[in-house]
């Protein structure tokens, strides 16, 4: 008998061998990078552009003010510090701290006015049936295309009648009768976005219209009302109008009114001193946006979810 010899075939499908990556995926990995770079170049240059106004003001505080009109790079030639000893020291007799308080104290009670009476006006249109509500709605939401120049007259001539001219009832007051629409509007839309089962069950627990909102309304409506603080305290703290037509006592002159006692046209201008005083009053606005630019970034994100 003869012995056949069987050969095994060779496993050729086990050997691999390490080919290099194809020409086309190479371009693809080059390409993308390319790209990347090109967009973040970009970014950096729009940064740039952006922030300098915000770096030209930080440097030109260092500048006297007889390097205003003859320098304008961004480096002072003279750098000192006499622009915020002048600022610190205040103008007119009055102290720089008094404007600040103003301000603050103006912008505070304006958000607390603000929220308090938005989000009353905001559940009532939302959750309350009442006879009227969608035409009052609609002429709510139509102040919004109402200038407000057309208005200062009427509103100073009831304020003067009321003797209340020289204070600073005629810049909060109003925010208490909730005359700010656009809050008001941003206010309902999260409200109708909460599910009725919620309140159809406290109800029938024995929960009025006020435990209803306290309860159960005001913590799901938190990033609207965050949302509604933040621009309420930066357009107040900006605002420049409306402190000069009922402001008129030196010492009650909120921060953007007392800018102007620093370049007066009739007479001498210390610009050094007017643009230490721009980034001093500019500086809480910056933390106060920092800090809760998050709860922004959340208010305005949740706008569009649904319940």
């Amino acid at each position: 008998m003869s012995t056949a010899t069987i050969e095994t075939p060779r496993p050729e499908f086990l050997e691999v061998e390490l080919q290099p990556a194809p020409p086309r995926r190479r371009r693809r990995m080059k390409r993308k990078t390319v790209n990347t770079i090109i967009w973040f170049v970009a970014l950096l240059a729009l940064t740039a552009v952006v922030l300098y106004p915000l770096v030209w003001l930080v440097f030109s505080t260092f500048k006297p003010s007889s390097e205003f009109g003859q320098n304008p790079g961004l480096i002072p030639a003279n750098p000192t510090i006499d622009n915020y000893v002048k600022v610190v020291e205040g103008i007119g007799g009055t102290p720089l701290w008094r404007f600040f308080a103003n301000s603050l104290f103006i912008a505070v009670m304006a958000v607390i006015g603000t929220l308090v009476s938005s989000a009353l006006a905001a559940y009532a249109f939302a959750r309350i049936r009442f006879r009227g509500a969608a035409v009052l709605f609609a002429a709510m939401i139509g102040t919004l295309l109402l200038p407000f120049h057309v208005i200062i007259i009427p509103q100073y001539i009831i304020f003067n009648r009321l003797e209340l001219v020289d204070t600073y009832w005629p810049l909060i007051l109003p925010k208490f009768l909730a005359t700010e629409a656009f809050f008001v509007f941003l206010i309902v839309q999260f409200i109708r976005n909460i599910p009725r089962d919620m309140d159809e069950a406290a109800r029938i627990d024995g929960a009025g219209h006020l435990r209803i909102f306290v309860s159960i309304i005001l913590p799901l409506i938190k990033p609207a009302l965050i949302t509604s603080a933040i621009f309420t305290f930066i357009w107040t703290w900006n605002d420049f109008l409306g402190p000069l037509l009922y402001v008129n006592s030196p010492e009650k002159y909120p921060l953007p009114i007392a800018l102007r006692l620093y370049n007066d046209a009739t007479s001498t201008s210390d610009y050094g001193a007017t643009v230490a005083v721009s980034f001093l009053a500019l500086l809480p606005i910056l933390i106060f946006f920092i800090v809760f630019q998050r709860f922004l970034v959340d208010g305005v994100a949740t706008q569009g979810l649904k319940g």
